[in-house]
């Protein structure tokens, strides 16, 4: 059993390493190279205002489906019909609270026109989410795995027949795109209720109010733990585009260092998903947490260390490698979004440890103060600095919660300060910050970043920060709990 699982973990991570990458610098970077700044800055500040509710769509009905689903097994074929039903129900009132916000905050004809493919392409991938957790709680993880990144395989297949394939004599156009996301993402649906079919049974949808009001009342912390966090990381780009004269050409060039943020962060989301349930099991055996603790802990801020580090102070070539608008404002903005994977990386570990020891109104607690440093400091910030100042504004805010989040584990586990841990950090942070700035300064070309990275990873070894065993026994860890 644990070999099998293993198997469809490596598997799971391997396919996200191969397609996700791709999208984001294959088909996401070249998209916005094509359209330029302003329209793909309306498009990412409408995207990340679509996220904003998005905790109305599920309200944390996925994650108690897996849990439940996988304790009994049985019971899916007699809920699965008023999940869906209850589902249905959260994208009505997601639609409502999203477009009433929208109308509100005073988008133009045009943008409301957009922002209804996004609504609706949310509601459809919280529709495969909870049908993949059907599968996850079943075990059928290749299944679950094929699912999360169909959509963006067939994204990828009709963005580069729009790009490339000479169907029309029309420029590339930032709605074709959106469209394509409603295409893939509808037929990703599709193939997901036939392999439900297949594999549990017919459905029939069914609105079941006592049931709903029970998965409501045992999910709800963890909904609202999901709007803040939501608020706090994906304001930026909403209220650049609102607050500037040019906020559309601002919000795109705030997006071009944000994605590449985005890519390198799912490797610590890959670790946080496989902390989560060893955490879990941990806790209620009560076993000792701090040694695996420690070992994420040092893997995920040794890895951000040298990622960060790296690309801040390598960020006009790193831009310039990937992007072809605006490369001087976009590496000034770079520097301080790359620059906050290291908390971020450090959040990853300890809010998965809070979050798996149910500590939901700390964590809660912890967001409201991030959306309060957040917003108080785009206010100051973005008139000042356009959208370096909301770089700024993200790297304190990912300091002050991972700090924040730190403090918490220290005081509910009642664990010590590992010393050893934090010297060898900082003589990594030290040294390998030295090297990359000389590196840099003396050659700034693409072999040099590389030969920095490698030198980093040198780092992490001879400092024991990573130790292949370590991680062997992380992922051997998961395959058990």
């Amino acid at each position: 059993m644990q070999k099998k699982f293993l198997g469809n973990l490596l598997f799971i991570i391997l396919l996200n390493v191969l397609i996700k990458p791709f999208y984001i610098f294959g088909i996401d970077v070249q998209v916005q190279n094509i359209v330029g700044s302003e329209s793909y800055g309306m498009y990412f500040s409408l995207l990340n205002f679509s996220f904003l509710f998005n905790m109305f769509l599920d309200i944390g009905v996925t994650n108690y489906n897996t849990k439940n689903t996988a304790q009994h097994p049985t019971s899916l074929t007699k809920y699965i019909g008023s999940y869906l039903g209850l589902k249905m129900m959260l994208g009505i009132l997601y639609l409502i609270i999203t477009i009433g916000f929208a109308l509100i905050v005073g988008y133009s004809d045009q943008e409301m026109y957009l922002l209804s493919f996004f609504v609706f392409n949310q509601i459809l991938a919280g529709l495969i989410l909870y049908l993949r957790s059907n599968f996850a709680g079943l075990h059928l993880f290749k299944i679950d795995a094929l699912l999360s990144i169909l959509d963006r395989l067939l994204l990828i297949i009709i963005s580069l027949l729009l790009i490339y394939g000479s169907f029309t004599s029309q420029a590339f156009r930032i709605e074709w795109f959106i469209y394509a996301q409603t295409f893939a993402y509808a037929s990703t649906l599709i193939v997901g209720l036939l392999l439900t079919w297949v594999k549990i049974g017919k459905i029939r949808i069914k609105a079941n109010k006592v049931f709903s009001i029970a998965i409501l009342k045992k999910s709800t912390p963890f909904a609202i733990l999901i709007l803040l966090m939501m608020l706090y990381t994906r304001m930026d780009s909403v209220m650049i585009e609102r607050m500037l004269p040019n906020g559309k050409e601002q919000a795109g060039i705030y997006a071009q260092g944000f994605r590449l943020l985005d890519a390198v962060n799912m490797f610590a989301f890959l670790v946080a998903g496989i902390l989560l349930p060893m955490f879990s099991r941990m806790i209620s055996e009560k076993v000792i947490i701090q040694p695996i603790l420690q070992m994420a802990g040092k893997l995920l801020t040794g890895v951000a260390i040298v990622v960060g580090v790296g690309l801040a102070i390598n960020s006009e070539l790193t831009i310039s490698l990937i992007y072809k608008n605006n490369i001087d404002a976009s590496s000034q903005v770079f520097i301080w979004l790359i620059l906050s994977f290291i908390p971020l990386s450090l959040s990853h570990v300890f809010g998965t440890l809070l979050t798996a020891n149910n500590s939901l109104r700390l964590l809660n607690r912890m967001a409201l103060i991030g959306i309060g440093v957040n917003i108080g400091l785009n206010l100051i910030l973005i008139p000042r600095m356009e959208a370096e100042g909301a770089a700024i504004a993200t790297v304190i805010t990912q300091s002050a919660t991972a700090l924040l989040q730190l403090g918490l584990v220290m005081k509910v586990f009642q664990f010590s300060i590992h010393w050893p841990t934090i010297i060898r950090v900082c003589i990594l942070a030290g040294i390998y910050t030295f090297t990359a700035f000389i590196l840099n300064e003396k050659f700034g070309v693409l072999w040099s970043l590389i030969t920095t990275i490698i030198i980093g990873v040198l780092l992490l070894f001879l400092l024991k920060l990573i130790n292949i065993k370590d991680i062997l026994g992380l992922l051997k860890s998961k395959a058990e709990a």
